[in-house]
């Protein structure tokens, strides 16, 4: 519409000027009238057009600048420009409250179609009118398809901008209603061009609150995280005659891995390791309830009594598929022995110094998993000690790292070969290469479990 109104302006202007130069050529050269009718006609309409572009150009200018930049076209080209850089509701209200309400003088009314909310309405009597509503929801339902649509005064559909009271954009579920009076002015583009801006507006709108939920769900989680690595060791206690050290590297913020180190005399000193089932939120919490049962529990030196009472307080939580595998044993430094139950980890082991060289000596499982079915009898086993021995509990995370062709690492001679060769060190270097086998055997790839160690060496 802009663009006809253009032209017939132009058109007007350019004929005028035309005209009054060929007058003036017909007075000013009286022999001009005798060139031929046609050729007359022909150079008349080229200098016309001529001197009428040269003569009207800086007038053009002046009256597209008043038609069309500062009257009633502006206030939609404002409002889009906004609308671009606009990225949260307050910002969409802002540029209505600015430029379509105060400047333009027009209703919005702003609705999730699919339980009729409204999440923006002018304090103008038509737009808090439920009656309103009640008619847009009806005429215009939320299947309504995207796009941009003029409405008439009753608030129905109308197909031209001459009878046009407002608009509204629609996308998805929301429409976006703008009511005014004078849609005539306008031309169709101004509007594909909000449509267009209206739906990235949506979509930033979108990703921000999500982010934003990110963000706040993130500090959730670090809190979480916070909390369970308060359940851990925070410095290895010092045990005579025992070396400790241990590894944690969680997958995500908050891990299902968990170990624990509690001297019980001079002599004796119990350790745990162990791994709850799955990730997140729900292992943390099961792994924090395992700490607490373990801490609180008096008679630490009964190892079957201490798997029931964990198994009772994970059962109790009514988490139906979270479970636990673990590892508890007292280290006896005077008896040189170690009593264990091992509710199925799969690598605990003590590795031993001998005359051919280190050897490994697996510690067994001897009980089901805990948690989750009924348990059989526990059994506790025993096995001796000697100066110099490694005892190393660790999660699934270790053994089961696979190098690029989707090997295991517990699988590999290379891991015994490295558990061999660090075995004579101190237990924290010894984990350290150990952590450092890991990472290398895993390669660029992301780690795909919780990786725990926790590593007593008897001292010569």
């Amino acid at each position: 519409m802009i663009h006809s109104r253009k032209r017939l302006i132009k058109l007007g202007v350019d004929l005028g000027v035309g005209l009054a130069f060929s007058f003036f050529l017909y007075i000013i050269v009286p022999e001009f009238k005798f060139i031929g009718r046609f050729a007359t006609a022909a150079i008349v309409f080229f200098l016309a057009a001529t001197v009428s572009t040269l003569l009207t150009g800086n007038f053009w200018r002046r009256l597209e600048h008043q038609v069309f930049q500062v009257l009633d076209t502006r206030f939609m080209v404002r409002f889009v420009d906004q609308l671009r850089f606009s990225y949260t509701i307050d910002d969409l209200i802002d540029s209505i409250q600015t430029v379509l309400e105060h400047d333009a003088d027009a209703s919005v009314l702003y609705v999730n179609m699919e339980n009729r909310y409204v999440i923006y309405n002018s304090p103008t009597r038509i737009a808090t009118d439920p009656e309103t509503l009640e008619v847009l929801s009806r005429n215009f339902p939320e299947t309504w398809p995207d796009g941009f649509y003029l409405v008439d005064e009753k608030l129905g559909l109308v197909s031209d901008f001459k009878h046009a009271r407002g608009f509204f954009l629609s996308y998805g579920k929301l429409h976006f209603y703008v009511l005014c009076r004078y849609m005539k002015v306008f031309e169709e583009q101004i509007f594909k061009t909000m449509q267009y801006e209206f739906e990235n507006f949506l979509k930033r709108t979108k990703t921000v609150t999500e982010l934003t939920a990110i963000s706040e769900l993130s500090k959730e989680w670090d809190m979480v995280a916070e909390t369970q690595v308060s359940f851990l060791p925070q410095k290895m206690p010092q045990i005579r005659g025992v070396d400790v050290a241990a590894y944690f590297r969680p997958l995500v913020n908050v891990s299902g891995d968990f170990y624990d180190v509690i001297p019980l005399d001079e002599d004796r000193t119990f350790f745990l390791l162990g791994d709850v089932s799955g990730k997140g939120l729900a292992a943390a919490l099961v792994m924090g309830v395992i700490i607490n049962t373990v801490k609180i529990i008096e008679n630490k030196e009964d190892l079957p009594g201490v798997i029931r009472a964990i198994d009772v307080a994970i059962k109790s939580m009514h988490l139906q598929d979270k479970y636990a595998v673990l590892f508890i044993g007292i280290i006896d430094t005077k008896k040189m022995k170690i009593r264990y139950v091992n509710a199925s980890m799969a690598d605990p082991i003590i590795v031993t110094k001998a005359p051919s060289g280190w050897k490994v000596r697996p510690l067994q499982s001897t009980c089901s998993l805990v948690g989750i079915i009924d348990l059989d009898e526990i059994v506790q086993e025993e096995m001796p000690l000697y100066r110099g021995d490694v005892v190393l509990m660790a999660s699934d995370g270790v053994s089961e790292v696979m190098n690029d062709e989707g090997v295991e690492l517990g699988d590999t001679e290379l891991y015994m070969t490295t558990v061999r060769n660090s075995a004579y060190k101190t237990a924290r270097h010894f984990v350290n290469d150990i952590a450092d086998l890991v990472l290398e055997y895993n390669g660029d790839k992301k780690l795909r479990d919780d990786v725990t160690m926790l590593v007593a060496k008897i001292e010569d």
